[in-house]
């Protein structure tokens, strides 16, 4: 599995981001993809996953009013967008795949996940 992951950048606080994962060398609609974040100093968190089987998802409940994910199956990626950012939001953002049923175990990693490179979201308040 080879994950590319775009669109971070610099923001000022209370706008919108979009980020993309692209996955390639998989079985189309075999996976989850989804989206991890780490801020300096602050443990890896889950930010939210999407399974391109049956379209389930899982999202961090603190993150779910300003942050939600979508799929284009057909392109085999999972978008990340997210709205209100705050400087707190402020990580690298890491694309990862794992299982279909991925979201139905709050897309906690394990040996078994497949992780992209990283993309630096920088929220300027």
């Amino acid at each position: 599995v080879q994950l590319q992951a775009s669109g971070g950048g610099l923001v000022q606080a209370g706008n919108s981001l979009k980020l993309s994962c692209a996955a390639s060398g998989i079985t189309p609609n075999s996976v989850t993809l989804g989206w991890f974040r780490q801020a300096p100093g602050k443990e890896r968190e889950a930010v939210a996953c999407m399974s391109l089987s049956d379209g389930s998802t899982f999202t961090q409940y603190s993150l779910a009013d300003r942050f939600s994910i979508s799929a284009d199956n057909a392109k085999n990626t999972v978008y990340l967008q997210a709205y209100r950012l705050k400087a707190e939001d402020t990580a690298v953002y890491y694309c990862a795949a794992d299982s279909p049923m991925w979201p139905r175990h709050g897309c906690r990693w394990g040996t078994k996940t497949r992780w992209g490179q990283g993309t630096q979201v920088t929220v300027s308040s």
